[in-house]
């Protein structure tokens, strides 16, 4: 009977080896299950709430007026009292609520520049008004002294009815600026050439709705 010889045993290298080996397997298995079941990306898109959406209930928006033609002194879309009243319960602005304000974007222009004229309403009073701020309703005038040499509606081709409410404390303004060419207006010269206003002080008056301004708006001329 031939002996077996003894089995030969393996250095501790190569153990440690296998060992490392099967390390490396059990990583590799238990990494694969956590990104199996592990997305954040979904908690936070399925958690977020959708991007808000911006609505208006105002209409597209008009070509701007020529430059003698006013422009409304507020928009559609200007904001309501958060009241329970309706238009009906709403009375019409007065005088002893709405202050009326002539507005020039500046308060000296030199040679060149071309002022912007413009209309300011503020509600002092308690309860909202309704007004025409229409420019059927408007009226601009410059004037140097007793002079008169320019008026919005000497030259208007068109006009239109606007009705907005004002509540307590709101202040609405012109939409788009009057451009005053600095010359002198009248109703027989909208097409023909125009004397052109020389340097000085010039006033501005507004009226609007029926309402004129409290005081006038001066400005210069350079």
């Amino acid at each position: 009977m031939t002996d077996t010889p003894p089995r030969r045993r393996h250095s501790p290298a190569v153990y440690r080896r296998r060992r490392l080996v099967l390390l490396l397997v059990v990583l590799l298995v238990i990494a694969a299950v956590v990104l199996a079941f592990w997305r954040p990306w979904e908690g936070s898109t399925a958690g977020s709430a959708p991007a808000p959406t911006v609505s208006s209930d105002a209409g597209e928006a008009s070509a701007s007026p020529p430059a003698d033609q006013p422009a409304p002194a507020a928009s559609p879309s200007a904001p309501q009292p958060s009241s329970d009243a309706t238009p009906a319960d709403v009375e019409a602005c007065s005088a002893r609520s709405v202050q009326v304000s002539a507005v020039t974007d500046k308060d000296a222009y030199g040679a060149g520049e071309l002022p912007q004229l413009s209309i300011s309403l503020t509600n002092s009073g308690a309860e909202p008004c309704l007004l025409n701020v229409g420019t059927a309703t408007q009226k601009l005038t410059v004037s140097s002294g007793p002079d008169v040499w320019w008026r919005s509606t000497d030259c208007q081709s068109e006009s239109s009815d606007q009705v907005v409410q004002i509540d307590p404390g709101q202040t609405v303004s012109s939409v788009t600026p009057i451009t005053w060419d600095r010359t002198r207006s009248s109703v027989d010269s909208c097409d023909g050439e125009r004397p052109a206003a020389p340097a000085g002080y010039f006033n501005l008056a507004v009226e609007i709705g029926g309402l004129a301004g409290q005081q006038e708006r001066q400005f210069v001329l350079r």
